[in-house]
């Protein structure tokens, strides 16, 4: 189950780069590229394909990594038979998990950097106490191991059954400190000038964000990478990617909301073409309002667009999003959900003309 993306345990693991060095590659930087399928045969229904893939009847045998993982959701790294280390994120009350499911392949079918989830049957995971990321923090905080990891045995394994593994899309992650990801506020800083997104890509991204509720979009929650293939003699990327590691908090303004998350308005002002994301918790975070070019509009619909109405239901049918148990009756049909994402398309499309 190679993942083909060099040193197996750690995808973006590499040294840190100079501040200069960080704002070069962020400068330069793309936001989409073109989608290896075309996104009318996208299978949004599916786990990620390539190399090492998942099916969701597998069940995945790993071993417990002693490594905190942060965060407030419950996950925690293990080591498959190969030496890759992958995240599993479990707990069938964790609205995050078909969330970020949901979200992450519908970026990734648009040509927008996600990191890859998928959907398995149970991991098994070898030498897990009973309550792995509840243990981890006790560890962080203590570093009494004797008690913190009381219950893990080596010789035995732990089952999840509602469980999701995450891998990080490969690349060198380009940063100047520890846990250093971009803001949204930095898309401003992009530059075409300089080899970077067009203005019509960077605003596609804010636009997908806002559709999604991306609230949660603190700047440990993205990651500036170096795709494998780019480095540069001297040390620099050749292409840098900004991508999304995190959209666990989407659909939402809370978590998987269909309510509401039906009611979060596309547009802070249709007319001037400004979206905002103050409405939603911590006062959308890192994302500051900002008016979206015509190109970036045009570009958001041209993409949306060529999406069919079966891949959008099978999207939040197939990602676990229906099978959540919630208090809306609603949220549990997938027709649904289909509906608000097409209204939010609808509402996207009656912006604008855009300056």
């Amino acid at each position: 189950m190679a993942c083909g993306c060099g040193d197996r345990s750690r995808p973006d693991s590499a040294a840190f780069v100079t501040p200069a060095q960080r704002d070069a590659a962020l400068a330069s930087a793309r936001v989409w590229q073109q989608p290896p399928v075309a996104i009318a045969k996208a299978d949004l229904g599916s786990n990620p394909r390539g190399d090492g893939s998942f099916n969701t009847t597998s069940d995945v045998e790993c071993t417990f990594v002693t490594e905190h993982v942060g965060g407030s959701t419950r996950k925690f790294n293990c080591r498959l038979p190969d030496g890759e280390i992958v995240k599993v994120k479990y707990g069938a009350s964790n609205a995050e998990l078909p969330a970020e499911t949901a979200a992450t392949r519908l970026l990734s079918a648009l040509g927008f950097a996600a990191d890859r989830m998928y959907v398995v049957h149970s991991v098994r995971c070898v030498g897990c106490p009973p309550f792995p990321f509840e243990a981890l923090e006790c560890l962080q905080k203590t570093r009494v191991e004797s008690a913190c990891l009381k219950g893990a045995d080596p010789a035995r394994a732990v089952s999840f059954d509602d469980a999701v593994i995450e891998r990080q899309i490969p690349g060198r992650r380009i940063a100047a400190s520890p846990d250093q990801g971009w803001s949204w506020f930095e898309l401003d800083r992009v530059d075409p000038t300089k080899g970077g997104a067009p203005r019509a890509h960077v605003d596609a991204l804010r636009l997908m964000a806002v559709i999604l509720a991306h609230w949660d979009n603190k700047a440990e929650n993205q990651r500036l990478v170096c795709p494998p293939g780019q480095d540069a003699r001297d040390g620099s990327c050749r292409v840098p990617l900004l991508a999304i590691q995190d959209l666990g908090a989407t659909f939402g303004p809370l978590k998987l909301d269909l309510p509401n998350w039906r009611r979060v308005p596309m547009w802070a002002n249709a007319a001037e073409c400004r979206v905002s994301m103050k409405s939603l918790p911590y006062d959308g975070g890192t994302f500051p309002d900002h008016v979206i070019s015509e190109e970036g509009r045009q570009f958001t619909l041209d993409l949306l667009r060529q999406l069919s109405r079966a891949q959008i239901v099978r999207l939040f049918a197939e990602s676990g999003v229906t099978r959540f148990e919630q208090l809306s009756v609603e949220s549990r049909h997938a027709e649904r959900w289909a509906d608000a994402f097409e209204a939010k398309i609808a509402e996207l499309a009656a912006g604008g003309p855009c300056e």
